[in-house]
């Protein structure tokens, strides 16, 4: 089998490819550009694809299929950027990457931390030689009651590293797990919305949970609260967002991800004018720390991202089974 991967970074993700194909005896070729119409004749010869986040549209699915592509993972947990029913109509499997939960984890706990401590006044300040405490005066996490949207790998991940700071933990998720509620208490949305101090998202990127938290949600929250957002960016209604903390009735975010972040991430656009007024304003607020999607950025959930590609695109090419694969 040959695999061929687009977008892969050659300072990261080219070892740990090398290192999982030699030893699964899988053929690949790669390239760091990302598959568009004009590029796709490079993958001519593969019998799959390895992608990044980057959007597959029926246009190039129908492209790579032409050119004998039958199976196509993503270096991601999310793959939403697929046109997964497409794909399956042209008779391509699709599979999504897995890693440990916990490098997601600690970020999400980072976040907590600069959003209660107020980090970004803190360092902006410094920056210019303003050392005064006014307007700096944080508070303690472990005083809080934090709020976990979604208790899957991540979230309840999440609430186990909680556990060493001593706070109360409410959880909410459609499918309760047992080993969480020995450590957090589940309620519904609402109740954990308006007695939370942090709201942290962990829910995953399915259409019907596009905007779970939208102008309603917002209302129900504490004015001081902070809501952490380490999973999709389109969980949040942005709009809705930026009018809560502009009027006020939001202590703060701290913010992974966030809509229409495609074609952003992971590019260097540092001398572009970007497309993206939401983001700019979102940059722009004291209380909103905004993180380039990289929570996943650790050595150990790259090498697995890469790697549980391979395995899943092996056992398709063998008719067989995957964890890993999209249902």
């Amino acid at each position: 089998m040959k695999i061929f991967a687009f977008a892969l970074r050659p300072f990261d993700e080219l070892a740990y490819l090398e290192r999982a194909c030699h030893e699964l005896n899988v053929e690949f070729d790669w390239t760091s550009e990302y598959p568009t119409l004009e590029n796709a004749s490079l993958a001519a010869g593969a019998d799959a694809l390895t992608i990044i986040t980057n959007p597959m549209t029926a246009e190039l699915l129908d492209r790579y299929h032409e050119l004998g592509i039958r199976a196509i993972a993503t270096r991601s947990i999310g793959y939403d950027h697929i046109d997964v029913d497409h794909a399956r109509s042209l008779g391509m499997r699709v599979a999504h990457a897995a890693y440990p939960p916990e490098g997601v984890a600690d970020y999400t706990i980072m976040l907590m931390l600069m959003a209660l401590r107020r980090a970004k006044q803190v360092f902006r300040h410094a920056g210019v030689q303003n050392f005064g405490l006014e307007g700096k005066l944080g508070r303690s996490l472990g005083s809080c009651t934090v709020g976990v949207v979604g208790t899957g790998a991540i979230g309840s991940c999440v609430i186990r590293e909680l556990a060493g700071f001593g706070c109360r933990v409410l959880a909410c998720d459609p499918f309760p797990r047992d080993d969480v509620r020995a450590m957090a208490e589940y309620v519904e949305l609402e109740e954990l919305l308006s007695e939370s101090d942090v709201v942290t998202l962990h829910a995953p990127g399915l259409a019907e949970n596009r905007h779970m938290i939208g102008a309603a949600e917002l209302a129900l929250m504490k004015p001081d609260a902070v809501l952490i957002n380490a999973a999709r960016g389109m969980l949040v209604d942005t709009d809705a967002l930026i009018t809560a903390l502009e009027q006020g009735r939001l202590g703060g975010a701290a913010l992974d991800t966030i809509e229409h972040e495609a074609g952003l991430y992971y590019l260097d656009r540092s001398l572009d004018v970007l497309a993206n007024r939401e983001r700019a304003i979102l940059m722009a607020l004291p209380n909103v720390v905004v993180s380039p999607h990289m929570a996943f950025y650790t050595a150990e959930d790259v090498e697995q991202m890469v790697r549980t590609n391979v395995e899943a695109l092996l056992a398709f090419d063998r008719g067989g089974d995957s964890p890993y694969e999209v249902r």
